[in-house]
């Protein structure tokens, strides 16, 4: 291998790592933004049209689109209670697969929530993010989120780690 190669191969390399971390840190922004209040931040977390899908809850499993029914949604009585409560939607490091300019993640998320002096898990969930490299960086385009509830669904989820 020559220097041009070896140069080539190293700037894949560095730019594989770097959409790594930038999309590591694109889901990661998401549980403060949306425990802080900050909902048009949270929902710019997605391109336009991207959809936020998931089960349980209000939503049924509703399909809701960024940015303007995200918004709505963190802004409901439902979540600002939450968020005055004490609450904390953490995601799990996820296993991140970049081709391109699209990438899928796959990975756990929950919910923590304060009720008087202590702290529990209030939702479980195994999430599946469909991602776009965008000229303002990494966006969300679909995000799946499905309760840890024994369903078949879940479980298809949890399976994508292995494709």
């Amino acid at each position: 291998m020559d220097t041009e190669q070896r140069l080539a191969a190293l700037e894949a390399r560095l730019q594989a790592a770097e959409d790594q971390l930038e999309i590591l840190r694109l889901l990661n922004s998401y549980g403060p933004l949306v425990d802080s209040g900050s909902s048009a931040p949270a929902a710019d977390l997605w391109v336009a049209g991207g959809g936020y899908n998931f089960s349980g809850g209000l939503s049924g499993g509703t399909r809701l689109t960024a940015p303007e029914q995200l918004v709505a949604m963190y802004e409901t009585e439902g979540h600002k209670a939450l968020v005055n409560t004490g609450v904390s939607h953490l995601t799990a490091t996820p296993r991140i697969t970049v081709n391109g300019d699209t990438a899928e993640a796959v990975g756990y998320s929950f919910v923590v929530l304060k009720e008087g002096d202590r702290w529990y898990v209030w939702r479980a969930a195994i999430n599946h993010w469909l991602l776009v490299r965008t000229p303002e960086g990494w966006r969300i385009k679909e995000r799946f989120n499905r309760a840890l509830d024994g369903a078949q669904e879940s479980h298809d989820i949890m399976r994508k780690v292995g494709a």
